[in-house]
């Protein structure tokens, strides 16, 4: 990867000159230690390479510490903030609604959040959605409860008739939690913005449960999706050691990218095949993955499968009109359900006897409120998403980088996705663990 190419400078709308109310902190035990726009983070750490770009004369790129600012942009008196929620739903979305509201009402004072039902529909008025007054008493009270209060919706909408709605709510922060389609429409909207010369910040926290987010070394919502998956592992295979010829088959969460599919893996090492969109593998022939299984069957009695959604697409008729769905995603075919088909088929053509269940716990998953963890990393993303709205901050994701919490342009990494390295540590520790092969005859 050439981190040298990155642009890491973050768009302001002008310059801080209010003092921020949190400085009222500094004379009690809540003390209160500001971060400046020179505290940065080396984006690649390597050794090497950063001894080699020194040496060019060259200045490493770095990302800057996300962070509360000794001054701010906007007066929290006469601001309004509007919070909007896109795309799937993944565990810690209210999560992240609660952090916002509660930095912007209590360090903050800002009295006026305003909560975007239904995703970008709730911008559009011929949809009629109500508009959410978000004050601390309504979101108290939501970590335990799944999906967004705000709701969520999918599809593309006018971004003129967004912007209209922004400016005659007299919005000056719009916090969008999303993933690579909502970080695309934030660009859209930035730039509709910046042409009629408005002063509205745009702020994104980047929503993923498969963690594929370019330049974000991880999003909320995955930690609890490993968890979960690993009780449907550990269902599996006690369903699979349970007959004899036991097969358990999951498919878990993972369009593009296995991360999910092959962290779970790891976390609850009784997989015994693990297969995802970036590495391809051959169905049939001597090498294939029926033929490998069979031999696990003959030899163990039982096999415990994972798959990830966007594997094997190759094995499908070609999607010659590209059809897709409402985020613009192409539609994938269902690779759970044909392994399933093709397995029952392949041993049954050879008269072995198999007792194999099929689960997919995606949209449970999808649905179910963070673990512990999870609630910890949305309160800082939260958090630091206010803080950097309120310096003035713009086009700006607030992620996680080298252990730091950060600013990312929504330029590195809108349009862009973050992929296993079959080459790498992750899926070397996958294949050691489950001993399987590459699957491919030649």
């Amino acid at each position: 990867m050439d981190y040298n190419s990155i642009d890491a400078k973050i768009e302001t709308l002008g310059e801080p000159k209010i003092l921020s109310p949190i400085r009222r902190w500094e004379k009690s035990a809540k003390s209160q230690n500001f971060v400046s726009d020179n505290d940065k983070v080396l984006i690649d750490v390597k050794s090497e390479r950063l001894i080699k770009t020194v040496k060019a004369g060259e200045i490493p790129p770095s990302f800057e510490i996300a962070g509360p600012r000794s001054k701010i942009f906007f007066d929290p008196g006469k601001l309004r903030c509007a919070i909007v929620t896109c795309g799937g739903l993944c565990p810690g979305l209210n999560d992240i609604i609660r952090s916002i509201v509660l930095e912007l009402h209590y360090s903050y004072g800002v009295r006026n959040i305003y909560g975007i039902k239904y995703g970008l529909q709730g911008f559009i008025p011929k949809y009629g959605h109500e508009i959410m007054d978000l004050k601390p008493e309504s979101v108290v009270n939501i970590l335990e409860m799944g999906g967004s209060i705000l709701g969520s919706s999918r599809g593309a909408q006018s971004i003129d008739e967004i912007v209209n709605t922004l400016q005659k709510m007299n919005i000056g922060i719009l916090f969008m939690i999303g993933g690579d389609g909502t970080l695309m429409a934030a660009t859209k909207i930035i730039n509709t913005i910046t042409k009629m010369g408005l002063k509205i910040s745009v702020i994104g926290i980047p929503k993923t449960i498969d963690n594929d987010i370019y330049m974000v070394s991880r999003t909320f919502g995955f930690d609890t999706a490993v968890e979960m998956a690993t009780q449907a592992i550990r269902g599996a295979h006690n369903e699979a050691v349970g007959y004899p010829n036991g097969i358990g088959l999951i498919k878990l969460m993972g369009r593009y990218s296995g991360f999910i599919t092959a962290t779970s893996a790891l976390a609850q090492q009784n997989v015994n095949f693990v297969l995802i969109p970036e590495v391809d593998f051959d169905l049939e022939g001597p090498k294939g993955f029926l033929n490998a299984l069979e031999k696990r069957i003959n030899l163990r009695k039982h096999a415990v499968i994972l798959v990830a959604e966007g594997t094997g697409q190759k094995f499908f008729e070609i999607n010659k009109n590209n059809e897709r769905d409402e985020s613009g995603n192409i539609r994938l075919k269902d690779i759970g359900l044909f392994l399933k088909d093709k397995i029952i088929s392949y041993f049954k053509s050879r008269n072995i006897n198999i007792s194999l269940k099929y689960i997919d716990p995606s949209y449970m998953i999808r649905s179910l409120p963070a673990n512990a963890n999870d609630h910890v990393f949305c309160s800082f993303l939260g958090r630091d998403a206010v803080h950097a709205g309120m310096a003035g901050k713009t086009r700006v994701l607030i992620g996680h980088w080298n252990n730091y919490f950060v600013h990312i342009p929504m330029g590195a990494s809108a349009g862009k996705r973050k992929k296993i390295d079959p080459n790498g540590k992750l899926w070397l520790s996958v294949l050691h663990a489950t001993g399987q092969s590459s699957f491919k005859n030649d």
